[in-house]
């Protein structure tokens, strides 16, 4: 009997896919769970992953015109309360402050005094204080489009929380615009969507599906919501961005009116489109393996370690200085808009031990460096998209020729693995009896891993929307942009459709 392989990172994906994803998270030392509930601490190897992917953002929306800004943490309970779908969509998860210090209680502990007038919201999200500023700044068409986005925390008390997909605090950004006329707000929401998708596929190396979310879906006081859709290894949803046209219902609720170039009074149209450090979960749930993290190289927080070996004193010198000396040169190097990352591990712990610690950490690119392999001008090279024992001797003149070439290899094919797996499992569905045996498949060994995409008719019902995610814990995650129309039969209300939508569980 073969016996099982060994595995960095346990339980693997297959024996228990929630607990992989966390160990993956605490092996690879992005993340930890914090004192605080349902808040995490993201560390500097997973930081340096968000600063990248800030950076990359931020370049894009300022190409397109936006700029950035800051707005209060604290929004007023009477802000909320101004746009009735918004509060009641979000009522449930804001965190609230009502004092404003603490005294000491008759037991010596400390207790809340000072009651405020007006109860405040932490952030949960930034519609209403953005349209009370909007409001103040716009009199004239001439004042339109405001394009700002903000990067921000924000608090929404969840009940059950897990790192990087939903927890009580969260990082992100969120743009808001405010536009003269309905068409340019459209076309703003649509663009928003395209540098998503733009950015998870070219920068993640995650597919996406693109497309609207149903009403019981959309973002609450919107008009439409668009939403690109993520596939994990366990075969569910994730979802990866929005962006919101929100028409005329918070410009009306805040007040946000200029005159016309016919010198008539109209509301503004406006929308907010975000997305958060949930894309950090759906890269480690699209490309990590049971020996740990896999980042791709456009984010990654540092693209190449080299690993000295240290065995003889005699040899140290010479080896750190040859260790150094090849950084600096890769250093030198530049991929996508960045000199090359490179770290030089000289800490003093056992080889072995110190080669695994960063194939869980994911770095991309990995060299050893011996007396022997200096000798021979043959380095060892290790790459995160294969497997550990893939191993290649290239020269030093070699890996500093085809090393930016590499790391684009590796993004590739990150990419391609990932499209090829959301392919395989994204299958047509014309029947309820297949629909429900799709996602509730017999004795099945791991019941986290079944099911996948489901592409089904839909007929705008409502009432069939919720039995099937009463039932199955299935939701519809979007009607896609790009899907071509096609008649049917919605299979569950028996109604006509027009087109396909997605089906899955989600995240």
């Amino acid at each position: 009997m073969s016996s099982k392989p060994q595995t960095a990172i346990t339980p693997t994906r297959e024996e228990n896919y929630s607990e992989w994803f966390q160990s993956v998270i605490r092996a690879s030392d992005i993340a930890e769970h914090s004192p605080v509930r349902g808040c995490m601490v993201i560390k500097p190897w997973g930081y340096a992953i968000w600063e990248n992917m800030q950076r990359i953002l931020d370049g894009m929306f300022k190409a397109s015109g936006h700029t950035n800004a800051y707005f209060p943490l604290f929004i007023p309970l009477s802000f909320l309360e101004r746009e009735a779908a918004h509060i009641e969509g979000f009522a449930k998860e804001c965190a609230v402050v009502t004092h404003h210090r603490l005294e000491k209680g008759k037991d010596g502990k400390l207790v809340p005094a000072g009651e405020l007038e007006e109860p405040l919201i932490v952030r949960p999200t930034s519609e209403t204080i953005i349209g009370a500023m909007y409001a103040k700044w716009v009199e004239s068409y001439r004042d339109l489009p405001i394009l700002i986005n903000q990067w921000a925390n924000v608090v929404r008390w969840e009940m059950r929380t897990r790192m990087f997909l939903r927890t009580t605090e969260f990082l992100w950004q969120e743009g808001h615009t405010a536009h003269a006329t309905e068409a340019e707000a459209r076309e703003e929401t649509l663009r928003m969507l395209d540098t998503y998708e733009h950015f998870v596929e070219k920068y993640l190396a995650i597919p996406v599906i693109k497309g609207e979310k149903t009403p019981g879906e959309k973002f609450p006081g919107a008009v439409t919501t668009y939403t690109i859709e993520t596939m994990t290894q366990d075969r569910k949803a994730l979802q990866g961005g929005t962006s919101h046209f929100l028409g005329q219902n918070f410009a009306k609720a805040s007040e946000i009116k200029f005159l016309d170039k016919d010198g008539e009074i109209r509301f503004a149209w406006t929308t907010s489109w975000g997305s958060t450090t949930r894309l950090i979960g759906a890269m480690v749930m699209t490309h990590s393996d049971d020996d740990g993290l896999v980042l791709p190289p456009r984010v990654a927080s540092s693209h190449i370690v080299i690993l000295p070996v240290l065995h003889k004193e005699e040899t140290k010198a010479e080896v750190l200085s040859y260790c150094h000396a090849l950084a600096g040169q890769l250093r030198h190097l530049h991929y996508e808009g960045r000199t090359l990352n490179v770290i030089v591990d000289e800490r003093d712990m056992r080889g072995g031990d110190k080669l695994w610690s960063w194939i869980k950490k994911g770095v991309p690119m990995r060299i050893e460096v011996g007396p022997r392999d200096i000798a021979s001008d043959r380095l060892p090279v290790g790459r995160r998209d294969k497997g550990h024992r893939d191993i290649t001797g290239q020269s030093r003149e070699q890996l500093l020729q085809s090393v930016v070439e590499q790391l684009e290899e590796i993004q590739q094919n990150l990419f391609e693995r990932a499209k090829k797996f959301q392919h395989s499992h994204i299958k047509k569905i014309d029947t309820k009896e297949e629909f429900y045996a799709y996602f509730t498949p017999k004795n099945a060994e791991n019941p986290e891993i079944h099911g996948g995409f489901a592409l089904s008719h839909w007929a705008d019902d409502s009432a069939s929307e919720e039995q099937i995610k009463k039932d199955l814990g299935v939701t519809i995650r979007c009607i896609p942009l790009d899907g071509p129309m096609e008649e049917g039969v919605c299979p569950f209300s028996g109604k006509k459709s027009l087109q396909r939508v997605i089906y899955a569980k989600a995240y």
